[in-house]
């Protein structure tokens, strides 16, 4: 039995990050959702935790314009609906990584986090670049 928390909470999730990226955007973000899930730690230690873990996914930031819309997004959305199937796929761990292995990232063009070191550095993907910077920033 697939858990159904953790199926609409990652699918909100990459929901509100990239849904303007399309399903390789939010497949990218679920990716990470995963990635981190699979190495517990600060960041959370199973999907809905990492998803709700704070100040890691700005659609769920108090003031974010995200997180309101978030509270009554459902199936209607077609956007949503792709996000969901995705989502579905992370929980039954089919889900294919198309970051490589990334546990971060930020939208391209924007101030560069502290965290983001070129020596971390995987790929971009739609508009965010994506990062492996580990449990401890050793990028392991």
């Amino acid at each position: 039995m697939l858990d159904a928390t953790a199926i609409d909470m990652s699918a909100m999730t990459a929901w509100g990050e990239a849904r303007g990226e399309g399903p390789h955007g939010m497949q990218a973000v679920l990716n990470v959702i995963g990635n981190r899930a699979a190495r517990p730690g600060w960041w959370g230690t199973d999907i809905t935790s990492v998803c709700r873990a704070p100040w890691q996914f700005s659609c769920w930031n108090p003031g974010d314009p995200n997180a309101a819309r978030l509270a009554c997004l459902n199936q209607s959305d077609p956007q949503y609906r792709v996000a969901h199937e995705l989502a579905l796929s992370l929980v039954a761990g089919t889900l294919v990584d198309l970051t490589d292995g990334a546990d971060s990232y930020y939208r391209h063009g924007s101030p560069v986090p502290i965290w983001a070191s070129p020596r971390f550095f995987i790929k971009t993907i739609g508009h965010h670049d994506f990062y492996r910077i580990g449990l401890h920033g050793d990028g392991k």
